[in-house]
């Protein structure tokens, strides 16, 4: 049992750092360039200041929401990891 435990504990302490770390920084890339295309579109299609600041706006809080998920999941995953380990 004690190889088998040592195995789990490295695949934990490495793979999910990984996933965690690459994951989030995925989803962040995927959300900025969408928000940068939407602003694109809207800046060339309409002049109207209000409707970028919107969408300014809308893509501001998104990025915030992404933050305090990945956050989140962040320090769950390192209490759980600390939990498991000893």
């Amino acid at each position: 049992m004690g190889v088998v435990n040592i195995v789990m504990v490295l695949v934990v302490v490495v793979v999910v750092p990984i996933v965690v770390v690459v994951v989030p920084v995925v989803v962040i890339v995927v959300v900025v360039v969408v928000v940068a295309v939407v602003v694109l579109v809207v800046v060339c299609s309409s002049s109207s200041i209000s409707v970028v600041v919107v969408v300014a706006a809308a893509a501001a809080a998104v990025v915030v929401v992404v933050v305090v998920v990945v956050v989140v999941v962040v320090v769950v995953v390192v209490v759980v990891v600390v939990k498991v380990t000893f």
